[in-house]
């Protein structure tokens, strides 16, 4: 377990549950079996780690928080990244990389906007593998653009780990920073939809 002075103010008990996930996928697990899918309306909470292992629930937002806290407290840096699509949500997820490699834990209704593993050379690499299964209940692929990764260190000044607030001050920074297109502006334009076997697919086990 991590000393007192790398505690990052998480209490005893927040600590231990986050040092038994000693690895990204035991992560995943947690998120899987032990949070429920927070299906609130966009805008009304965004929970710290602190209040998601409290009241074991999380949308994709407060679930890449708590994965990158559970990182951190095994010595990755707490790294996220925003996924921004058309006509649809943005979704959010957790990075870390391991030998060289990147890979990402998240929180999602949608099956295929999961756990990926560290295998992806580039951040675009793993961006990509989300465009397929991204898609809005019209069934239009809609990821359009990534952030850069976001070190959730400069937020250690709001407590991003422990605060009892809602930390909109994360959400702001996401939407304001520049984001890399991953497609050339004339395929953009042309609006593509899913097969309808792996739109129901990707909605297996959704609430």
């Amino acid at each position: 377990m991590p000393s007192k002075r790398n505690s990052f103010g998480l209490n005893r008990d927040e600590l231990a549950i986050l040092t038994k996930l000693s690895r990204p996928e035991k992560i995943q697990e947690f998120l899987e079996d032990k949070i429920r899918y927070n299906k609130e309306p966009d805008g009304k909470t965004c929970r710290s780690p602190r209040r998601v292992l409290r009241d074991r629930v999380a949308h994709c937002i407060e679930g890449a928080l708590l994965a990158a806290a559970a990182l951190r407290v095994q010595g990755h840096p707490p790294l996220i990244v925003d996924l921004e699509a058309v006509r649809d949500d943005d979704h959010i997820i957790a990075v870390f990389k391991e030998r060289g490699h990147w890979g990402a834990v998240a929180k999602s209704n949608y099956a295929g906007l999961r756990f990926r593993e560290p295998v992806y050379r580039t951040l675009r690499e793993l961006v990509m593998t989300y465009y397929e299964h991204y898609y809005n209940l019209r069934g239009e692929k809609s990821l359009r653009r990534y952030s850069r990764p976001v070190d959730l260190g400069r937020f250690d000044s709001i407590g991003w780990m422990t605060s009892e607030e809602e930390l909109w001050a994360i959400g702001d920074y996401l939407s304001e920073i520049a984001h890399r297109p991953i497609l050339p502006r004339e395929l953009a334009r042309r609006r593509r939809f899913v097969d309808r076997r792996l739109y129901d697919a990707g909605l297996l086990g959704s609430l």
